[in-house]
């Protein structure tokens, strides 16, 4: 193992080294950069892995210039804490204990501050983008979305009277995701196990959410599919035994909710999140009780169809994946494994299971990290 020593003063700061290379038998091609946040008390930083020629990872930190909660295991309970711009161009931090948003451009295997925000609330815990708009979904106090413009240097305005509170207090915001068509924004209230929907209005401010009781236990995370529909992960009825779940529904003109699919069994336990392939056709959901990963076809309707006996991947036991993500070109998938301190690495077979490789190492274990973003 080689190490590589570099630091960027103020903007960028990076501390390098690489973890082993893939065995020779695995002969595919890993994309180029996955990126995970520390979520840090003091510091908060996003740790990049950038595969280099030999097949190697080399480990670079950046600082976001704003202080995350610090923890154990998952403490943000949310997706999209760390969230890709659409065109790869820009990376979004939540900075949940500064309560502020860092904005990174991506260059290549370097990420420089475009701009630190305010995020018009408490706790920030997840961030989605679609264009020039990017809405923050704050957990704390009376839990809030806040609307934001976004140009082409990476800076954001905040727009005017574009802030709108969740049902309740303390709903335990979880997840935030922009249509498509850009005209409605899905939140989940995991603690109230809600999904809110809110109809973008003309000028970037929302409309009062439709809430709809979540069907189905648990409900954690949401993600709009390329075709609209909104596909919904849920950790299932509290003491049964690997029930956790899967549903799909289609968002109605009014902002109602039509299922599709209800409550597709993923065989584990904990399924918080779900990664989308680029291409619309299949979804993934993590299992992070049993350290599986289950995979769906997504049909022309939206509805969802176990793949290959519904398990498809494996992480080492007690890896506790907490969250994952799919690459750009939709050829590999990696999960977070917070308690353990790495990440597992998938390529993405024809069929949609999932051929495992060597881990990345080279993370702390049990310390509070949170969210996982891929080019």
């Amino acid at each position: 193992m080689r190490i590589a020593m570099r630091r960027f003063v103020a903007t960028v700061m990076g501390v390098g080294a690489l973890v082993p290379m893939l065995s020779a038998s695995a002969q595919v091609r890993i994309a180029e950069t996955v990126y995970v946040m520390s979520n840090n008390a003091d510091r908060n930083e996003v740790i990049a892995f950038q595969r280099d020629a030999n097949g190697a990872y080399e480990k670079s930190q950046f600082d976001t210039l704003g202080r995350g909660t610090g923890g154990v295991n998952d403490p943000l309970e949310s997706q999209g804490s760390l969230t890709l711009s659409t065109d790869h161009s820009l990376l979004f931090a939540a900075n949940a204990g500064s309560g502020d948003i860092t904005v990174f451009r991506v260059h290549h295997n370097a990420l420089v501050i475009a701009e630190k925000v305010p995020s018009g609330g408490s706790q920030p815990v997840s961030i989605a983008q679609r264009g020039n708009s990017v809405y923050v979904l704050n957990s704390g106090g009376a839990g809030s979305v806040v609307g934001f413009s976004l140009n082409q240097n990476g800076h954001l305005h905040r727009i005017a009277k574009a802030t709108a509170f969740l049902s309740a207090n303390a709903t335990g915001g979880a997840s935030i995701s922009i249509s498509p068509d850009g005209n409605f924004v899905a939140v989940v209230e995991r603690i109230a196990n809600k999904i809110d929907t809110f109809r973008v209005n003309p000028d970037g401010t929302l409309a009062a959410p439709t809430v709809t009781p979540s069907p189905g236990a648990g409900a954690f995370s949401a993600q709009f599919a390329p075709d609209g529909k909104l596909i919904v992960s849920e950790t299932g009825p509290a003491n049964v035994t690997d029930g956790s779940a899967i549903s799909s529904y289609a968002v109605l003109p009014n902002g109602s909710l039509a299922v599709v699919s209800q409550s597709v069994a993923t065989d584990g336990a904990a399924n918080c999140w779900n990664a989308i392939s680029p291409d619309g056709n299949r979804v993934y959901a993590s299992n992070a009780g049993t350290s599986t990963i289950a995979g769906f076809a997504i049909g022309k309707g939206g509805e969802l169809n176990p793949l290959n006996g519904t398990i498809v991947g494996s992480n080492p036991e007690g890896s506790t994946n907490l969250d994952i993500v799919i690459s750009g070109d939709g050829k590999f998938l990696f999960s977070l494994n917070g308690e353990v301190g790495t990440i597992g690495v998938f390529a993405i077979q024809s069929d949609g299971t999932l051929q495992e490789l060597p881990e990345i190492e080279g993370l702390p274990q049990a310390v509070g990290f949170n969210g996982i973003a891929a080019l």
